[in-house]
């Protein structure tokens, strides 16, 4: 089971940024009783008149397309509409893909970039180390550079698809704001 985020971008009509994020709020509030559902959150723009992204993460693309295809999305789509001067644009995640994305956490706020960064070290560290110590005196045969790029190319994929999802499993309680 693959969890999805989805990431609309929206903009609201000017002098109704308000009444738009209300609005957004108040459909997550009744996108949250969709089986499958996982995560929201509203990031208002840095200043008026850039867009709004909204993150809905779900348990699979299944329980996405549940809400997607639902009568009360219609609805709330068509509300959002009259407060919006254009349609939302989206775009889905295999969440695994979103390292320090909303899996697992609860609440409005992403985590502290700190605690990402020393996530992400936690990762890096032993990979980096291993490699170094145990990789690179095999291929000294490599020119450095060749060398560098094949011990960070596996540092990356491993971090991608074996550490970074375990770690952020492992310590989803601390990630949380």
């Amino acid at each position: 089971m693959t969890p999805i985020t989805r990431i609309i971008h929206r903009r609201a009509n000017p002098a109704q940024a308000a009444q738009y994020e209300r609005l957004v709020r108040q459909m997550l509030a009744t996108c949250s009783q969709s089986p499958g559902y996982l995560f929201s959150t509203v990031i208002p723009p840095r200043v008026d008149g850039e867009e709004f992204h909204i993150v809905q993460c779900f348990t699979t693309q299944a329980a996405l397309d549940v809400w997607r295809n639902s009568k009360e999305a219609a609805i709330w789509h068509e509300r959002l509409r009259q407060v919006s001067d254009h349609d939302p644009e989206y775009r889905v995640f295999n969440t695994t893909d979103l390292w320090f994305s909303a899996t697992g956490l609860e609440g409005q706020k992403q985590p502290a970039r700190w605690r990402m960064a020393i996530i992400t070290w936690m990762g890096i560290f032993p990979l980096a180390s291993l490699a170094v110590a145990f990789l690179f005196p095999l291929l000294t045969a490599l020119p450095f550079i060749l060398r560098m790029m094949l011990l960070t190319a596996l540092i990356v994929l491993a971090m991608h698809w074996i550490v970074m999802p375990r770690l952020l499993r492992w310590l989803a309680n601390w990630l949380k704001p």
